[in-house]
């Protein structure tokens, strides 16, 4: 039997996670209703509460949207559909599967068609996100603690320390970005597409502050991904 990225069977797999899902969000939704009723809260409120919820989760959809649209051209769309729609991120699925890929001396740049490469590149995917399952319930109220009583000592160390967090994550990223430099003005489209995106959010940034428009805050991730995507296409195509 010929391997498919895209057989029924994977489709069964990701259809069954979706659905568990589905009915996990749809079995707390009703507690959640319940206990407001059990709070007095009106009908009418629990019905705005429930509307402006699914209106608010439209920007995230749109960016796992582009993850799942992303990631299948070499992956397919069920193994995508699954890490995406469950726990996944771009951010890390793309550079877990293009590192595996590499390690593999397989190009990311048609569907692969080996199973051997597609099971270990769903497996490294898989096995590298297990520790964000699994560590935070160990350690993240001792990690919290720690962070709120640093905060309470110096606000200003506080503030100093959880940057530094956020900036050393982003900079575990950023040896992708600037890997291929040396390859000639093609590889500096990374860089480019890095600026494009950093440009298009600092502009999303000024016009939350300055024209007061909040509700951008929602959908600034989508529109800087798709407004970065545009750009790799654009840069490609003029750089080649």
């Amino acid at each position: 039997m010929e391997f498919s990225v895209n057989s029924p069977f994977l489709y069964l797999l990701a259809g069954c996670v979706v659905i568990f899902v589905l009915a996990q969000s749809a079995f707390f939704l009703l507690r959640a209703w319940k206990r407001g009723k059990e709070l007095g809260m009106t009908t009418a409120k629990l019905k705005n509460t429930v509307v402006s919820t699914v209106v608010f989760t439209i920007a995230p959809a749109l960016s796992i949207l582009i993850g799942v649209i992303t990631l299948s051209k070499f992956l397919g769309i069920p193994l995508p559909w699954i890490r995406m729609s469950v726990i996944g991120a771009l951010t890390y699925e793309l550079p877990a599967a293009t590192s595996t890929a590499n390690a593999l001396g397989i190009s990311l740049s048609e569907t692969i068609t080996d199973p051997k490469t597609y099971s270990a590149i769903a497996w490294v995917m898989t096995l590298g996100i297990m520790p964000s399952i699994i560590l935070p319930p160990l350690l993240m109220k001792r990690i919290q603690g720690g962070m709120i009583r640093l905060k309470q000592k110096d606000s200003k160390w506080g503030d100093i320390f959880q940057t530094s967090i956020f900036l050393g994550m982003i900079s575990a990223f950023l040896g992708m970005v600037f890997s291929d430099v040396r390859s000639g003005l093609a590889g500096w489209i990374p860089v480019f597409v890095l600026l494009i995106s950093a440009a298009i959010m600092a502009v999303l940034g000024l016009l939350i502050k300055k024209m007061g428009w909040k509700w951008l805050e929602t959908y600034a991730l989508a529109i800087s991904m798709v407004g970065a995507m545009i750009g790799a296409v654009l840069l490609k195509g003029a750089i080649g």
